[in-house]
């Protein structure tokens, strides 16, 4: 991804945004590679191969994690929206709508 995350003159940007920027840019990365494994493991045979890729998965999915909960800490009406929606079983859809009402 490099520099070309901005979409607007970074230096006209707070330095409060583009910390969210680069943490935005990380979560997307974090899903790439999370990405990533998951193909790689729906194709591996060797099964010593296919653990350390696993593991390495798991990482990804703590560093996503991590990168989320930063962003929702940061970002209150982000959070409003998904606390509704994250862990909870249901219908997504009804959820993502309750989500969305109390973000209004």
């Amino acid at each position: 991804m490099g520099f070309n995350q901005y979409h607007e003159p970074p230096q006209e940007l707070k330095e409060e945004t583009r910390t969210l920027a680069r943490m935005f840019a990380s979560l997307t990365e974090e899903a790439e590679a999370i990405n990533w494994y998951q193909q790689r493991l729906s194709v591996e045979k060797d099964s010593d191969a296919k653990a350390i890729m696993e593991d390495a998965q798991a990482e990804e999915f703590k560093h996503f994690g991590m990168d989320l909960e930063f962003l929702l800490r940061k970002i209150p009406k982000w959070k409003e929206t998904l606390e509704p929606i994250l862990f909870k079983s249901g219908d997504i859809v009804k959820l993502g709508k309750k989500g969305e009402k109390n973000s209004e």
